[in-house]
């Protein structure tokens, strides 16, 4: 007797086991028949439910998604420009899914997200990146990236949230053919180099005037100095008058007249 009441009580934990789940608070479940034949029950689909979940296992079970963000890194595609050069793209996506479009999403793919995200997301990226850029010649592309890149951010979102998804960020690394990247590295010399030899000629410029500012000011300072010499000489000649230079050799002079002076007259005229 006993040993029937434990077969049933471990059965009854079997049961409760398979027909019982909890669904997370970060994630919703999608309650659905594995068949139906009412119409108003589309995919099977009863409804969507959160914590715990009783269901029968023969005829119902519950599938569960996540609604946080998930963030997922793609493996490089190739994107031809509109002149035929292939880039290579590296996109990185963080999403999530709308709540409200998670019994969309499940009875149109039914599939886990990370099986979506190989499927239907990479192939929204891959469409966006592939008509925009077929937009844009592949100097343009690389000269105007931001536009480029806003571009293709629209019509990702157009796509995914269409389709019940939220995108947060997207990021992608640009891979230009090694032919175009050559050219542009080339590009960027030339202009660093014509920068530089600018940069010089500015320089030798600047060295130029600071040398005839120099010169300049020293052939100033000469030039005052000289007009102040003219001028002091100028001054002091036009005050030494014959008087002056008599009184002052009278002054100096010791008395003495000179013992051969012949016919000359003697610098000071003693008449006088």
């Amino acid at each position: 007797m006993r040993t029937k009441s434990n077969s049933v009580l471990a059965a009854f934990f079997l049961l409760t086991a398979v027909s019982c789940t909890k669904i997370d608070s970060g994630s919703v479940g999608i309650m659905f028949k594995k068949w139906s034949s009412e119409k108003s029950e589309y995919g099977g689909v009863v409804g969507t439910c959160k914590g715990f979940v009783w269901y029968n296992p023969f005829v119902e079970n519950v599938f569960e998604y996540p609604v946080f963000v998930q963030r997922k890194s793609f493996d490089d595609i190739q994107v031809n420009a509109r002149d035929a050069s292939t880039f290579s793209i590296s996109p990185t996506i963080a999403y999530r899914l709308d709540p409200e479009k998670a019994t969309y999403v499940f009875t149109k793919y039914r599939k886990s997200l990370s099986e979506i995200e190989e499927g239907y997301i990479r192939t929204c990226i891959y469409e966006a990146y592939r008509t925009c850029g077929n937009s844009y010649t592949s100097d343009y592309l690389m000269s105007n990236r931001e536009e480029f890149e806003k571009a293709v951010r629209i019509r990702l979102d157009e796509s995914m949230t269409r389709e019940g998804f939220i995108v947060e960020e997207f990021t992608a690394q640009i891979t230009p053919p090694k032919s175009l990247r050559a050219a542009i590295d080339a590009k960027n010399e030339a202009i660093q180099n014509a920068l530089k030899a600018e940069n010089k000629v500015r320089e030798a410029e600047a060295n130029a005037k600071i040398e005839i500012a120099r010169a300049t000011g020293e052939a100033s300072a000469l030039k005052i100095k000289g007009d102040g010499e003219s001028y002091y000489n100028r001054v002091v000649a036009s005050s030494l008058t014959q008087l002056l230079v008599q009184q002052d050799a009278i002054e100096k002079w010791d008395g003495k007249l000179p013992l051969y002076s012949g016919n000359a007259t003697p610098f000071i005229n003693l008449t006088k």
